[in-house]
């Protein structure tokens, strides 16, 4: 496939920097702007989430414990115990805690 050619301009540190992380990664500028434009193709569009909205922890936060929430869940019902009722649970806690506190 024949190459070519792009120029761009980007602030001295930020090329620095985004150089350090993907040396990281294993990859050169180059290859990671490549996988940057294989994958807006891949996705017709921006490979990421375009926002106004300014980054809140909170939100994120809250966002992550739901997203841990519904793998717990989905874990659960892996393992068979999403049937169990908080009496069965607390059984389960306060033997750990028994074997916690032989072992110490």
């Amino acid at each position: 496939m024949p190459q070519t050619n792009i120029s761009i301009r980007t602030d001295e540190n930020l090329k620095k920097d985004a150089e350090t992380i993907f040396a990281k990664l294993g990859l050169t500028l180059s290859a990671a702007t490549n996988v940057f434009y294989r994958q807006a193709v891949r996705t017709k569009g921006i490979p990421f989430p375009l926002t106004t909205i300014e980054f809140d922890p909170q939100i994120q936060a809250r966002k992550e414990f739901g997203e841990a929430i519904k793998a717990a869940q989905e874990q659960s019902v892996i393992n068979g115990t999403d049937k169990m009722t908080m009496d069965e649970i607390d059984s389960i806690i306060a033997e750990c805690r028994k074997e916690t506190n032989a072992a110490k």
